[in-house]
């Protein structure tokens, strides 16, 4: 890491800082809304990190492609749906039942579905909630492609019946443990429609729902035309709605500001208009817990981020002849320094994990910690020998480099350490990289390495155009390359939408497995990793198996996985371990770390958030719809 130019950074946006509200700021910042129109006490300022909506007088989400906001408040404060689960604690357990009473009934062979509607419960215009609303939902998406839920309950669902008002059945084309999940949210959900209003439409895919009708505890009160602004106002009602059930959200008001730039981010907070930030830079986090001493993270200190449940990875394209032998991919792993990728990244700031799990939420305790002993115990046979490839002293190394630098505010106990800064890491270790990739018929002519085709072991890396995954790319391409690989960083505009669907790569930075984060079941993303997905060579790949890959392991795995109570903690722990040791084998993916989002929260107005070492009951950052159980906790701040 070049050290001067992190201070350099630093230094400018401090510099930023001082300048304060007299900047002008590049045009894809949004006008500010009217903020003096509303009691500071009252009001709730948050940062929506999308750029202005496209089609902001749209609230119609069940349409894809709209052109409407996902992070503008809508599905935060006024949609709802069955059941949520938090990527951390919850506020008394990670999972919500939302609008349903109690978690789903299956029948044995999980072909069927029961839901238990909650009663009492009204839509914003004081209609009732029933179960004819849940059947609507699920019938006009199936009869309506192009929703955004038609695709899954079309697969999933063959038919949809309510015994009564509060009772929804569901029977299944086919066994299917996890069907919940649709209704789940952590992220997003399906959320439920009003069947008096849609019904109305003649063309319910281009009705716009404005204004929108909800089920949560905030109705709309005004928006930008342009899409800059969104402003909701808590319903007079609001113990009309499942929130009761956690109490009363504190602020009367909640703005939601579209700032995609990071630098007016900060500014805004520093000058206490801006109470939750979604995300900063690194360096913009570290420049703000110095000039605002009401402003903190997830972390109260260094590395201030919260670990989201999705894990950067290396993806390798499983179907390329360079990437099908395992010792081929472990030697690459075994390249790799972690302390430079943690700085390179995140200037330290980074949360690393070894195994195919982010390092985030509930998952530390049920598998980190636990595989602590099989990690350290692992061995790897070389061709020539025997080696035991995983350090535990990574996470405490990290925190004894940059506390020179952070001092005090980087943490000391070794449990905090773990959860800041992850675990372990794999060694480098290029010595036994190279006898693997001479096992696998490799040669080394000079400092470079030939594959046993005798063409140069040549390859490109694809990467993010910009941010901490630029960072990480393009700095394991150099580690690479200095141990002899012809590996090259680049960057394309959208990793997601193209390269890695359509297998137009031969490695990348990206993620393909994703978790729910306060739940140790993976089903969120590993169904889709079955064999039966797997894509032809030349062929789009359904999400979320990117690299290809496919085990039979792996495929009883998930097959067990598909009949197990979802409930069952011992069981899908189990199921967990069996997974991550298979992919600690095999290396199809070498992760890296969680996703950190330096999400930012001042306290000068409201207290109460969620902290990583008091209170982690919710993920922080707030564009997530689980954010909406963070105002049930809020007081004024004096």
């Amino acid at each position: 890491m070049d050290r001067r130019g992190f201070l350099l950074g630093t230094t400018a946006i401090g510099a930023l800082l001082a300048a304060g509200t007299s900047l002008a700021f590049a045009q894809d910042d949004a006008a500010t809304p009217p903020l003096t129109d509303f009691p500071r006490n009252e009001t709730l300022i948050i940062n929506n990190p999308e750029n202005p909506s496209t089609n902001p007088s749209n609230f119609n989400m069940w349409v894809a492609g709209n052109g409407s906001s996902w992070s503008n408040g809508l599905h935060q404060l006024v949609l709802d749906t069955l059941w949520f689960i938090d990527p951390d604690n919850g506020l008394d357990g990670s999972m919500y039942n939302e609008l349903a009473t109690g978690p789903w009934e299956y029948n044995a062979d999980f072909t069927e579905m029961v839901v238990k509607l909650r009663q009492g419960i009204m839509w914003s215009d004081g209609v009732e909630f029933t179960a004819a609303d849940v059947k609507y939902t699920v019938e006009t998406q199936i009869a309506n492609p192009g929703m955004v839920w038609s695709a899954p309950f079309a697969d999933a669902i063959e038919s949809v019946d309510t015994p009564d008002d509060y009772t929804v059945h569901f029977k299944l084309k086919k066994p299917n443990a996890r069907f919940h999940s649709l209704f789940t949210v952590r992220w997003n959900g399906a959320w439920i429609m009003p069947k008096h209003i849609f019904e109305q439409q003649a063309d319910v895919k281009a009705f716009d729902f404005n204004p929108p009708v909800g089920l949560g505890p905030y109705t709309l009160n005004s928006f930008d035309p342009n899409g800059g602004w969104y402003i909701w106002e808590k319903r007079a009602d609001w113990d009309k709605t499942a929130m009761a059930e956690w109490g009363e959200p504190a602020p009367k008001f909640v703005i939601y500001r579209s700032i995609p730039n990071n630098d007016k981010r900060l500014i805004e907070m520093v000058n206490g208009d801006l109470d939750m930030i979604h995300d900063l830079s690194p360096e913009g986090m570290f420049a703000l817990a110095n000039q605002d001493p009401t402003a903190r993270g997830w972390f109260p200190g260094f590395p201030y981020a919260h670990p989201d449940p999705t894990l950067p990875m290396v993806i390798f394209n499983t179907q390329n002849p360079m990437f099908q032998d395992n010792r081929v991919r472990w030697a690459l792993a075994l390249m790799l320094d972690p302390l430079e990728m943690s700085m390179a990244s995140y200037r330290g700031a980074a949360t690393l994990s070894a195994i195919a799990m982010p390092p985030t939420g509930t998952h530390t305790d049920d598998y980190h910690g636990p595989l602590q002993d099989y990690l350290i115990g692992y061995e790897l046979n070389t061709g020539k020998q025997t080696i035991k490839p995983y350090d535990p002293t990574v996470g405490q190394r990290i925190a004894d480099m940059v506390r020179p630098q952070f001092g005090e505010s980087v943490p000391t106990e070794e449990a905090a350490i773990h959860k800041s800064f992850g675990f372990g890491w794999w060694k480098q270790d290029l010595a036994a990289a190279g006898e693997l990739l001479e096992a696998a018929g490799f040669t080394k002519q000079g400092d470079q390495w030939i594959m046993a085709d005798g063409q140069p072991f040549k390859f490109t890396l694809k990467t993010f155009p910009d941010g901490v995954i630029n960072r990480l790319g393009t700095d394991i391409a150099q580690q690479w390359a200095r141990a002899g690989v012809q590996a090259t960083a680049e960057t394309v505009p959208d990793i997601f939408g193209n390269e890695l669907p359509l297998g137009d790569y031969e490695a990348a930075m990206g993620w393909s497995i994703e978790t729910w984060g306060g739940n140790p079941d993976l089903s969120f993303f590993l169904d889709s990793w079955h064999s039966d997905y797997v894509a032809e060579p030349g062929e789009r790949q359904t999400a979320r198996n990117w690299q290809r890959w496919s085990n039979p392991k792996l495929d009883e795995i998930i097959e067990t996985m598909r009949v197990t109570e979802f409930t069952d903690h011992d069981a899908n722990v189990a199921l967990g371990n069996d997974f991550i040791k298979l992919m600690v084998d095999e290396m199809p993916v070498i992760p890296v770390m969680s996703f950190n989002v330096f999400s930012a929260y001042d306290t000068r107005y409201w207290t109460g958030f969620p902290t990583a070492e008091a209170n982690p009951y919710a993920n922080i950052v707030n564009n997530w719809a689980n954010s909406k159980y963070i105002l049930t906790q809020l007081k004024p701040a004096g």
